[in-house]
């Protein structure tokens, strides 16, 4: 039996702003990048942190293991997720994706975002104009 999900919009009690980035963004494992992206979105949601959001066209996939984890934003949808497998180095759930979000935030359909503390380094660099 399944139950029936909450599905909320964001607004100014809960606001979700997702805008492109004007940085580098490069996520790195065990001395291996994972992503090197100049086309990241930024995603901002209530007080939050902002969240790096990367075309999947940008990272390594052949690193990523994918995992039957799975959670649940009401202002998102279903999360699924992805292990770092980089040599001998392995991050669980390290990474993951709405691969159909709500339509709120569509713009991060076909994007993955990486827990900071999964990886070695996300870094965030000036793009030279």
């Amino acid at each position: 039996m399944q139950t029936k999900r909450t599905v909320k919009t964001p607004g100014p009690d809960h606001p979700i702003t997702i805008e492109p980035s004007l940085e580098r963004i490069v996520v790195s494992l065990s001395g291996r990048t994972i992503a090197d992206t100049k086309n990241a979105l930024t995603l901002r949601e209530a007080d939050y942190g902002p969240v790096y959001y990367l075309p999947l066209g940008d990272v390594d996939t052949s690193l990523l293991e994918r995992t039957e984890h799975s959670t649940y934003c009401p202002y998102k949808g279903d999360a699924s997720y992805y292990s770092i497998v980089a040599g001998d180095a392995r991050s669980e759930n390290a990474v993951w994706t709405y691969e159909s979000p709500y339509e709120a935030v569509s713009q991060i359909k076909g994007r993955v975002s990486f827990y900071p503390d999964r990886v070695d380094a996300i870094e965030v660099l000036k793009i030279n104009p």
